[in-house]
């Protein structure tokens, strides 16, 4: 037994010896093997320059250190559009819209990291301001009261407001509309108003554009009103020249009354045709108008005059001077129409009238303004 038990010590402590030896081999391996790579890829910076000779064309040019390739990712895409080592990448789109670009650059480890810029690729017919119809600043018998040529490089906050959002609790403003309207889709842009309609997720929304209004800063009773503007196209687009009155604040819509100077519901049949209407209240919902339609060509291929003249006894709709309809408003049930009103524009996606953008839509879309006078 005593020989046993010193056997069964011996083997013990024979195995804690060789634990200890694997041990102190392990401490000097990693003590004196090659530290693990440590050259990871960094300071990605990207340049992006869009041609001006040749719509649609980009060049990219990408450096970072310690990088051994680079891909270029568009619209979110899995696959890269193209990989090389030398940053340098060239690409030409074919439709208008907004693209965001991805640059990654990998290291030899395989990890990398990347740069996102969002571009805007304008495939426009080169429409200016000098092409399409231009009213007169003086009439007979007519004064300028007011007027905003939407010249310099800010809207005038001492004209116009702005509503933003989705028009809850009531929301698509009433009429289903698809957009969130926010104040950074209208500019000034070599002097005119641009309201931009873009597809792109804002909050809860899948399209954003702008709405501006001149209320309680600029109202008028009476006149005649010039509008100039360059319209958006396609299906599910809803550009509107048109006004309030006053008192909506304190006895809602359509007891104010609206007069829509121009509307345009996008659309392949309707791009060539704009609407002039009159909504007031009359137990209940009233309302009446009427369409113009081009002869040739859309209201996107160059500008055009809305304009209306309204006195005490009727309102008359033009278009480039056009008279092309008139609504009696001397009933004693369209009072609405003998008050002050203000002014809204904006560019509504989709609702109940065009219905909601499908393929063919072309995104952004823009309203211009070239200027909008009142005289009286």
């Amino acid at each position: 037994m005593v020989i046993a038990l010193f056997s069964m010590r011996n083997i013990l402590h024979i195995k804690m010896t060789i634990l200890f030896m694997v041990i102190a081999i392990l401490q000097v391996s990693c003590e004196t093997a090659d530290p693990v790579p440590t050259d990871e890829p960094a300071n990605l910076t990207v340049i992006i320059n869009i041609s001006e000779e040749e719509p649609g064309y980009i060049e990219i040019e990408a450096k970072a250190e310690n990088t051994v390739q680079y891909s270029l990712f568009i619209n979110g895409s899995d696959e890269a559009e193209e990989s090389n080592t030398s940053g340098l990448f060239e690409h030409t789109f074919t439709q208008t819209g907004y693209y965001l670009i991805e640059l990654r650059a990998y290291g030899s480890s395989g990890r990398y990291i990347k740069d996102s810029k969002e571009i805007l690729i304008d495939l426009g017919t080169n429409i200016t301001v000098d092409d399409g119809y231009i009213s007169p600043l003086n009439y007979e018998g007519y004064d300028l009261v007011w007027h905003d040529e939407f010249s310099g490089s800010l809207i005038d906050q001492s004209n116009w407001v702005f509503e933003t959002g989705t028009g809850c609790p009531n929301c698509g403003w009433g009429n289903n509309e698809l957009e969130y309207y926010r104040s950074e889709n209208a500019t000034l842009k070599d002097g005119v108003l641009v309201i931009e309609a873009r597809e792109e997720k804002f909050e809860n929304s899948n399209y954003t554009s702008a709405r501006m209004t001149t209320q309680n800063k600029q109202s008028f009773q009476y006149g005649r009103i010039d509008i100039r503007a360059l319209l958006p196209k396609g299906q599910g687009i809803w550009p509107a020249l048109w006004m309030l009155g006053n008192n909506i604040s304190s006895i809602g819509w359509p007891a104010c009354g609206e007069i829509d100077i121009m509307e345009m519901i996008g659309g392949y049949e309707t791009d060539n045709q704009v609407n002039g209407t009159l909504h007031w209240y009359n137990d209940g919902h009233t309302y009446t108008g009427n369409a113009y339609s081009l002869d040739n060509g859309l209201f996107a291929d160059e500008y055009h005059v809305f304009s209306i003249v309204w006195d005490e006894s009727s309102i008359q709709w033009f278009v480039n001077d056009y008279k092309y309809h008139e609504i009696d408003i001397s009933p004693s049930h369209m009072t609405e129409f003998h008050d002050k009103f203000f002014f809204v524009f904006n560019v509504a996606v989709g609702g109940n009238w065009p219905g909601s953008p499908d393929a063919t839509t072309v995104f952004p879309q823009q309203m211009k303004v070239d200027y909008i006078r009142v005289f009286q």
